[in-house]
C-alpha cells in the first residue's frame, strides 16, 4: 500500500511540474505571433533562470495556433552565449511535424497544420555532458520557410 501511494504522489508531482507555465520573454525579431504566459511550459522551470542538469533530459511543452495554413514546421534551438548562436545539438533544425498534438495534449496532430486551430507541440532535449557550465539564452523557435511561427527565450544555466 505505502508503494502505490509513494508512486501514485511522485506522478502526480511530475504531471504538476509539467503543467505549470513557464515565465519566458518574446523573441524580438522574427515577427512571431505574440505568446500569453500561459502557452509554454519546461519542466523543472517557473521563472527563469532554468536550471539545466547536464546528463539530464528537458521537456518542452508549447500551445499555439498559426495564423495561416502549413505545410511544416522546423524546430529551431540554440543557445545564445557571450553573443553567439551555438545549436542544441540533436533539436536544432529538426522537423517538429513529429512532436505536434491535437489541443487536448494527446491527440497526434502533425503536418499539415491549418490557421486558427490550436496546437500543442511537446519536445525534449538531452543536456549533454560535454556542455560547459554556463549562463546562457535559449532560443527555441518554431519555423516555416526560415520565418518564425512561434519564438520564445529564456535565460538559463548549464549545471
Amino acid at each position: 500500500m505505502k508503494f502505490s501511494i509513494i508512486t501514485i504522489t511522485f506522478a502526480f508531482v511530475c504531471l504538476v511540474s509539467l503543467s505549470e507555465a513557464t515565465q519566458v520573454r518574446q523573441c524580438q525579431e522574427g515577427g512571431a505571433k505574440k505568446l500569453e504566459s500561459s502557452d509554454v511550459s519546461i519542466s523543472n522551470c517557473e521563472k527563469p533562470p532554468c536550471k539545466l542538469r547536464r546528463k539530464s533530459k528537458v521537456t518542452i511543452e508549447q500551445k499555439f495556433a498559426p495564423e495561416t495554413d502549413l505545410k511544416s514546421l522546423t524546430t529551431s534551438v540554440h543557445a545564445v552565449i557571450l553573443g553567439l548562436p551555438l545549436p542544441f545539438i540533436g533539436v536544432d533544425n529538426t522537423p517538429a511535424c513529429d512532436h505536434l498534438f491535437e489541443e487536448d495534449g494527446t491527440t497526434k496532430a502533425g503536418c499539415p497544420l491549418k490557421a486558427g486551430k490550436n496546437y500543442v507541440y511537446k519536445n525534449s532535449f538531452d543536456v549533454l555532458e560535454i556542455y560547459p557550465k554556463t549562463n546562457l539564452v535559449v532560443h527555441w523557435a518554431l519555423t516555416h520557410k526560415d520565418k518564425d511561427i512561434t519564438c520564445f527565450e529564456i535565460p538559463a544555466k548549464i549545471l
